[in-house]
């Protein structure tokens, strides 16, 4: 990166899309839990909004976290991901409360395939997987979750796509262009932690 462009940041976004596969549930409402994890191995845990259980939910929400553009940074970024898990919540009040959320499967997926993806982002469906089995109890066909990770460079988009990263508009390697530093790696995700 250009010496002006070092302590730049990058916008990771998430957004959950939809689910499929879910007809088994009929009552209750389902919703997305994310975890990412910050660059001193804190996990942060991000909720989506509840919807009532369908047999095809529909969130399309999304969320954007800023962190640096250093090279470091993004070499860490490259060792992450994002765990998401599907999670159900019976609503029918037993006792007068309302009762714990249930995971219905996890799947993950890794933020080097988005930085290594030629738009800097991927939308996919992943399969829920149960934690113990392959498929999980009461259901035909695992559920699935349609989502999308992108990494965006403000002002700086195009210059990026077209360089490796690491490399600074000259084309060398020089350390003075590709900058450094060690701020954390998310550090608006405390502001999310609330959802």
């Amino acid at each position: 990166m250009a010496a002006s462009q070092a302590h730049s940041s990058l916008n990771c976004e998430l957004r959950i899309i939809e689910a499929e596969n879910t007809e088994s549930i009929s009552t209750g409402k389902l919703f997305v839990r994310c975890f990412l994890c910050t660059r001193n191995n804190e996990k942060i845990r991000l909720n989506s909004r509840e919807i009532p259980s369908t047999s095809h939910p529909y969130w399309n929400e999304s969320i954007s976290l800023q962190c640096s553009a250093t090279k470091d940074c993004i070499e860490e970024l490259k060792q992450q991901s994002v765990m998401f898990e599907l999670r159900w919540r019976n609503t029918t009040p037993i006792l007068g409360k309302i009762g714990r959320s249930k995971v219905l499967g996890r799947a993950e997926m890794l933020w080097k395939d988005v930085l290594e993806s030629s738009e800097l982002g991927i939308e996919r469906w992943v399969t829920m997987v149960a934690k113990r089995s392959h498929v999980l109890e009461g259901f035909n066909y695992p559920p699935a979750l349609h989502v999308e990770m992108k990494v965006r460079v403000p002002g700086t988009m195009e210059t990026v796509k077209k360089r490796r990263w690491g490399e600074c508009e000259c084309g060398c390697r020089h350390e003075i262009c590709n900058g450094g530093g060690g701020d954390d790696l998310f550090a608006l995700a405390s502001a999310f932690e609330a959802l």
